[in-house]
């Protein structure tokens, strides 16, 4: 076998974790794969002669990688407000196979992927690297250029906010969070008779104007009406999961793994009265989120 044949056998047998690290870093299945062959290259022009772990050099390149697209990508977000696509749909490349997309998504949880959005660059990095694929601090420290203390504090920190804090006991936090299951499966799967089940007769459903556009906030009462409302959004329910909203259970919508809007609720003896749907960027930038089951 010629050098080049067996660099590339080898550098097959880490793509998968190498893709699975750019995805839980970038939260895009084309970002990770853009880091995934930018890594290929960085390794097709190095002299590995002296590498006795190749796995953890393309770990650690592949994470540099990705932490330089991180910091872009934060400081096109100063720049300017289309990281909140008023068309999610349509807000990355044609390419994307977004059954795929949703399937990874699922497999990883869209939850932590809209928190890990919302963290710090060199944050998410030490978060990720430790706690999700086990890499020690004293490796992670190089990459952001901080003592393994300092980045044992940031994943410590960036861990907090994963986790979050809920406002509710646990009994209650749970029986929410059946309701809100409940309510995003029969979304999903077109049940209107269940989802009217789940809602008071006389629920009321606000949206704010990046929602819908319209002067004021829309509104909406009664549960068929409402129901029939949400089956509308039948196709992007798949791009939504639960999430601590404020300390209690919501719904987070991110499309390709970018938050789009969050929907609240209010629930009484087992049935939601109020749906609260927020999709305006100062809202959105105000309320804590976090994973649930991390």
């Amino acid at each position: 076998m010629d050098g080049d044949a067996w660099l590339t056998e080898r550098f097959e047998e880490h793509r998968s974790h190498l893709r699975a690290v750019s995805y839980r870093m970038l939260g895009s299945l084309a970002e990770a794969d853009d880091a995934v062959q930018e890594t290929w290259l960085r390794l097709s022009r190095s002299d590995i002669s002296e590498v006795e772990n190749l796995g953890g050099w393309l770990t650690t390149v592949v994470s540099r990688v990705c932490l330089n697209m991180l910091r872009s990508r934060a400081s096109r977000r100063e720049d300017s407000m289309d990281a909140y696509p008023t068309d999610p749909a349509g807000s990355r490349e044609d390419t994307v196979d977004p059954e795929q997309e949703a399937v990874m998504a699922d497999s990883v949880g869209l939850a932590l992927l809209v928190v890990l959005d919302r963290l710090a660059p060199a944050e998410r990095l030490a978060f990720v690297l430790h706690d999700l694929f086990a890499v020690p601090f004293d490796e992670i420290a190089p990459m952001i250029e901080k003592t393994p203390a300092a980045t044992r504090q940031l994943a410590s920190r960036a861990r907090r906010r994963v986790k979050g804090a809920p406002l509710v006991p646990e009994a209650d936090l749970a029986r929410r969070r059946h309701v809100v299951e409940a309510f995003l499966a029969a979304t999903r799967g077109g049940n209107f008779d269940a989802l009217v089940t789940l809602l008071h007769p006389d629920v009321v459903l606000r949206a704010d104007t990046a929602v819908v556009p319209t002067p004021a906030p829309f509104l909406l009462r009664g549960a068929v009406t409402v129901a029939t409302s949400a089956m509308a959004a039948m196709q992007r329910a798949r791009a939504t999961a639960p999430a601590l909203v404020d300390g209690t259970v919501g719904l987070a919508m991110a499309p390709l793994g970018r938050l789009f809007l969050v929907l609240g609720f209010a629930i009484e003896d087992g049935l939601i009265t109020e749906i609260d749907i927020v999709a305006e960027p100062e809202r959105l930038g105000a309320l804590e989120l976090a994973a649930l089951d991390v």
